[in-house]
C-alpha cells in the first residue's frame, strides 16, 4: 500500500501494547493493517491488502466488505442533501460517510470470522483513511474473555465509551487515523505512534467522564482530579458526589444551594464535601453543584442508578454506577479496578512456577493470597523455593521468624507492618518486613509506585523459581510474572 507500512504496524502493535497492558495485561492487543484498493472489486487481484501478510485472515476473507457496505448504506436510506455546505464539503461529507460504513462492514466481518473460528476476540476498526489508492484501516483485537469482564454502562452508542478499556480503545483509534493521515508526509526515523501511553489514558478517562456527565459537560474529569488534589483543614478529600441532572426523580433533596457553585471551584466543592456522609452525597450535574441528596431506595418505581464519583483519599478518585467501578483515578492516572486475584489464574501461574506442586498446596497458597489481597494498606507476599537462603541474604533488611507454616489469621497480623513475607511454596515462613532489592529492569513502570516496582525487580533478578502477590495501597493487585 505505501513504503513504510510495516514500520506503521509495528509501531501500532507496540504503542497499543503499551497503552492497554498498563490497563490489563490480559487484554492482549493484536493490531494489524487492512487495505481495500479504491479501484478495484473485492475478487481482483490486490484488491484486499493485509499487513503483516503472516495475519491468521487472507485477503479473502474480507473480498464482501465492500458490498457489505453498499447494503449497509441502502439499508439506513438517502442521507439526504445537505444544501447549506459548499460543494467540495458535501463531498468530503459523502466520502467521511462511506468511510464509517467501511468501518462497520469490516467490524461486522471481523465478528463473523471470530466467532466461525471461535476466537475469543473483540475486533475494533478505524475509520478508513485514502492512502495511496488504497482505503486503510487499523484493526485492533482485544482478548474477549478479559475485555467483557469488565461491567460497561447501558445504553451503548456510536463513540460513546461503555467504560475504560472502551474508551481507550476510541482514544487508540483515534491516535492511528492523525498517524495515517500523516504517514505520507511524517519523518520515517522517528516513531509514528509514539505519544505518552499514560497521557492516552488521561485522554481515555476523559472521555468517559464526557459520556457519564448530564448533556455531555465538558471538564469533569479534570475537575475532580482538582477537588481530590486538595486538604481542608489538613484532612484528605472523602466524600461522594451524586452526578446528575437537575431535579432527578430519583434524587431526594436534603440541601439545596442557593447559588450553586461551580465545579472549577475546587476549594468550596473540597469544603462542601465535608457534607457528605453515608447516603448523603452533594449533588451535581457536571457543571454545578446544587446541594445535597440522597438517592431514593432500589424499591421506588423513581429508582435509577446514578453515576457516583468517590473522593477515596489525597488525590484518589472513583467512578461507579449500579455498585460497579469503572475507573480509578490515582495521581491524574486512571486504572481499571483490580478486584481479587481470580483463583483459576493464581493456580495456573502457580503451576507454571512451582510445577511440582500439588493441588493442595496450591489451594493453601490460594487462601494465604486472598488474605493479602485483603490488606488495605498493601503489602506483598513472596512464595520462592529459595525462602531459606534469601532471608539470611537480606538478614539486615528483614525481621528473620523462627520457620513455621504461614497461616492466613498470622499473615493478616504480619501485613501490618512495610515489607515482604517471605515463604516457601509449602508455605513456610521464614522473614517478615522484607525488604526487596534486585537489578534494575525496562519492564519497570514509573507511574506505579516503590513497592511494585521494587517486587518486579526482586522477581526478574531473582535466581530461584519465585512468585510474588503485590497489593497496593490504591488497591491495585498484581501477581508477579504475571
Amino acid at each position: 500500500m505505501w513504503e513504510h507500512q510495516s514500520l506503521f504496524r509495528v509501531s501500532a502493535q507496540l504503542f497499543a501494547e503499551g497503552v492497554f497492558n498498563l490497563l490489563d495485561r490480559s487484554l492482549r492487543p493484536e493490531v494489524f493493517l487492512l487495505g481495500f484498493a479504491s479501484a478495484k472489486e473485492g475478487d481482483e487481484p490486490d484488491a484486499v491488502v493485509l499487513e503483516p501478510t503472516s495475519v491468521r485472515y487472507s485477503p479473502s476473507d474480507f473480498r464482501d466488505v465492500k458490498l457489505k457496505a453498499t447494503a449497509l448504506e441502502a439499508d439506513k436510506g438517502p442521507q439526504g442533501s445537505v444544501y447549506h455546505l459548499h460543494p467540495n464539503d458535501h463531498d468530503r461529507f459523502e466520502k467521511q460517510h462511506w468511510y464509517e460504513l467501511m468501518c462497520q462492514a469490516t467490524e461486522t466481518t471481523l465478528q463473523s470470522l471470530t466467532t466461525s473460528r471461535h476466537e475469543s476476540r473483540r475486533s475494533f476498526c478505524s475509520t478508513p483513511v485514502s492512502l495511496q489508492g488504497y482505503l486503510v484501516t487499523v484493526v485492533l483485537q482485544l482478548s474477549a474473555e478479559c475485555y467483557d469482564n469488565y461491567y460497561a454502562l447501558p445504553k451503548p452508542g456510536s463513540g460513546r465509551p461503555a467504560n475504560l478499556p472502551h474508551a481507550a480503545v476510541l482514544e487508540f483509534m483515534h491516535d492511528c487515523t492523525r498517524a495515517l493521515r500523516e504517514a505520507d508526509t511524517a519523518d520515517n526515523d522517528q516513531p509514528v505512534l509514539d505519544r505518552d501511553y499514560n497521557e492516552v489514558l488521561r485522554s481515555a478517562g476523559r472521555r468517559l467522564m464526557l459520556r457519564v456527565a448530564p448533556a455531555g459537560t465538558h471538564g469533569l474529569y479534570d475537575a475532580c482530579n482538582g477537588v481530590a488534589a486538595l486538604r481542608h483543614e489538613g484532612d484528605e478529600g472523602i466524600g461522594t458526589m451524586l452526578v446528575s441532572r437537575r431535579q432527578h426523580p430519583a434524587v431526594v433533596p436534603v440541601l439545596t444551594l442557593e447559588t450553586p457553585v461551580p465545579m472549577r471551584d475546587h476549594r468550596s466543592i473540597r469544603k462542601l464535601l465535608e457534607l457528605s456522609e453515608g447516603h448523603t452525597a452533594l449533588i451535581s450535574d457536571a457543571s454545578h453543584v446544587f446541594g445535597l441528596g440522597q438517592l431514593v431506595p432500589e424499591s421506588d418505581s423513581q429508582f435509577e442508578p446514578l453515576v457516583t464519583v468517590h473522593f477515596t483519599n489525597h488525590y484518589s478518585w472513583e467512578v461507579s454506577h449500579a455498585g460497579h467501578v469503572l475507573m480509578r483515578v490515582v495521581s491524574n492516572t486512571p486504572r481499571l479496578p483490580q478486584g481479587q486475584v481470580a483463583a483459576d489464574n493464581f493456580a495456573r501461574i502457580v503451576r507454571i512456577v512451582f510445577p511440582a506442586l500439588d493441588r493442595d498446596s496450591i489451594e493453601y497458597l490460594w487462601d494465604l493470597a486472598q488474605q493479602a489481597t485483603s490488606q488495605p494498606n498493601g503489602t506483598i507476599l513472596v512464595i520462592t523455593t529459595g525462602a531459606a537462603n534469601e532471608a539470611k541474604r537480606l538478614t539486615r533488611q528483614s525481621f528473620r521468624v523462627v520457620p513455621r507454616i504461614m497461616t492466613p489469621s498470622v499473615l493478616r497480623l504480619v501485613t501490618n507492618i512495610d515489607g515482604a513475607v517471605l515463604i516457601e511454596p509449602n508455605a513456610m515462613c521464614h522473614a517478615i518486613g522484607v525488604i526487596l532489592d534486585g537489578l534494575a529492569t525496562e519492564k519497570g513502570d514509573s507511574s506505579r509506585g516503590s513497592r511494585y516496582n521494587g517486587a518486579l525487580r526482586y522477581v526478574n533478578s531473582s535466581k530461584y523459581p519465585v512468585l510474588a502477590v503485590v497489593v497496593s495501597e490504591d488497591g491495585w493487585i498484581d501477581l508477579l510474572p504475571s
